[in-house]
């Protein structure tokens, strides 16, 4: 073994640094309320005050800044903008120390809250919770610190626990909370009931008129862009996400469908679909409806048949398209696809033509259906149409027996027997439910009459929409003076149903359910 030399200690005597000379330590504060209401706002305000005479009294301190978030929950960090500038702070060596209230106002995720403790004693940077008295620097900070931000997270999720079981106990109740700020056609009056906004409920109307005159969500989209007309939220830009949920939202008729999402984690605040995991309430006539009831079944309608894809003869899946009034109407007779319209240019003649998918894509068995020319649907459509009016009488004789066809339609599934049914249904799953007995028999006939409901009102209105176009061709047969001689596509939407393309002749369904063969 080798000799061991022992260079002693220089000789001092107090400390080399004058304190003059000793750098003063840089604290920062962080402070933080969890909502936005006026009291939560005072302490906001206070904590701010307090921190500021805090360090500023401690004349080895100096002020690092105070970094303050106001309404912000303390589950996650992802969105306290001023939490996570203090950290970069940190890591940038503008900071020495960090003193904060409590646990509970650093965070109430025990994940979180070590993961930044255990960061910052890292960079050598320890935090001083005021409240528990815990510095993190300290041999036992840390162990106290895992209990005590266990418990805050416990503390959460009881808040959380608690505030779902107000939430519940106001749905049952039938009371409706809508955030009407982002909320397109209603405001709140002065005792938060929904009220109509009239220039925002004219441009819901805008769009549930459009959409079932044709136009697609793109379209409508586009339109009210051009407009310079906002969303909800006052934003310019329109999507079609925006679009299809105004159409889909009960509450434009006066209902509030309640619960339709739930929080799965009340730490990430995820929020997923509820498909029947927990309880839904439907609360009818709660506020004043923008859009009639019968409007609106007919839009769910139209919803449904834009997403179907049509089949043809040979298994071809088509999707809806809606940028022409012929589209979507005009079949093939030899394969039953859709025809597509065309710009065609034959040795330097240019057109508009309509063609057969199947021939156009000419893939397997290609279909051999004529090529049409846009003008002579046109032609088609005016013959057809001046067809009925030529023969008035015959048409209208048929038409009222129509009338009487529909009229002799069943009513076994009225909407209004059905109610009476659900509502002695609903006092016996209260009864026992109070009881504490079994109900899921029960549950599944209201779930099972709900649906009956819904298809008898969608089929009422389907019988409605159908006698109205009868009507709406008995009132143009006998308003019209005359034949008509130019093509009108606001005719072609308001009264064709469909045409179909053979090798020598059309067939012209009307929506009033006349059919008339056209040879050309």
């Amino acid at each position: 073994m080798g000799n061991v030399m022992v260079i002693p200690a220089k000789r001092q005597v107090g400390n080399n640094i004058k304190k003059a000379e000793r750098p003063k330590l840089r604290v920062a504060a962080y402070c933080r309320v969890s909502t936005d209401s006026d009291e939560q706002a005072t302490s906001y305000e206070a904590q701010i005050e307090h921190y500021t005479e805090y360090i500023s009294k401690n004349p080895e301190w100096v002020m690092a800044g105070i970094f303050a978030d106001d309404g912000i929950t303390g589950t996650n960090t992802k969105k306290r903008d001023e939490f996570n500038r203090m950290i970069e702070k940190c890591h940038a060596g503008n900071i020495d120390m960090i003193i904060t209230k409590s646990i509970s106002r650093f965070a109430r995720n025990t994940l979180d809250c070590l993961k930044y403790i255990r960061e910052l004693k890292d960079l050598n940077i320890p935090v001083f919770f005021e409240k528990e008295s815990i510095n993190t620097m300290d041999s036992k900070g840390e162990v106290l610190l895992t209990i005590m931000a266990s418990l805050a997270q416990q503390e959460s999720q009881s808040l959380s626990q608690n505030v779902k079981l107000g939430i519940q106990y106001r749905y049952q109740q039938g009371k409706v909370q809508v955030n009407h700020n982002r909320f397109l056609g209603y405001t709140k009056d002065a005792d938060g009931n929904l009220i109509i906004d009239p220039a925002q409920a004219e441009i819901v109307r805008r769009i549930y008129r459009e959409y079932l005159q044709g136009l697609s969500m793109d379209r409508i989209a586009a339109g009210l862009e051009a407009d310079g007309i906002l969303t909800g939220a006052g934003k310019a830009k329109w999507h079609t996400s925006t679009i299809n949920k105004i159409l889909r939202n009960e509450k434009y008729i006066g209902d509030a469908l309640l619960q339709k999402t739930y929080t799965t984690d009340f730490l990430t605040k995820k929020r997923i679909k509820n498909n029947g995991t927990i309880p839904q309430y439907y609360v009818e006539g709660d506020h004043e409806p923008i859009i009639p009831k019968d409007i609106f079944l007919l839009v769910q309608e139209e919803l449904v048949r834009r997403r179907m894809v049509h089949t043809s003869d040979n298994g071809k899946r088509r999707c809806y398209s809606c940028k022409h009034c012929f589209a979507q109407i005009v079949f093939c007779g030899e394969c039953g696809e859709f025809y597509r319209r065309v710009h065609w240019n034959n040795r330097g003649c240019k057109s508009i033509v309509w063609r057969c998918c199947s021939r156009l894509e000419a893939t397997g068995h290609a279909c051999h259906s004529r090529t049409v020319n846009e003008t002579l649907l046109e032609q088609v459509v005016i013959d057809a149409i001046n067809r009925v009016l030529c023969q008035k009488d015959d048409f209208l004789q048929t038409l009222r027996a129509n009338i009487a066809t529909v009229v002799l339609q069943g009513d076994a599934l009225l909407p209004e027997v059905i109610d009476e049914r659900l509502n002695k249904l609903q006092k016996e799953l209260l009864k026992k439910v109070n009881q504490k007995d079994n109900y899921d028999a029960i549950a599944d006939e209201i779930l099972r009459l709900r649906d009956q409901r819904r298809q008898a009102e969608v089929d009422s209105v389907i019988k409605d929409e159908q006698m109205k176009q009868i009507r709406d061709l008995q009132d143009f047969v006998k308003s019209q003076p005359a034949t008509i001689t130019e093509f009108d596509e606001a005719l072609v939407s308001r009264l064709i149903e469909k045409i179909t393309v053979f090798e020598d002749h059309f067939t012209v369904d009307f929506k009033s359910g006349i059919t008339i063969d056209i040879e050309a």
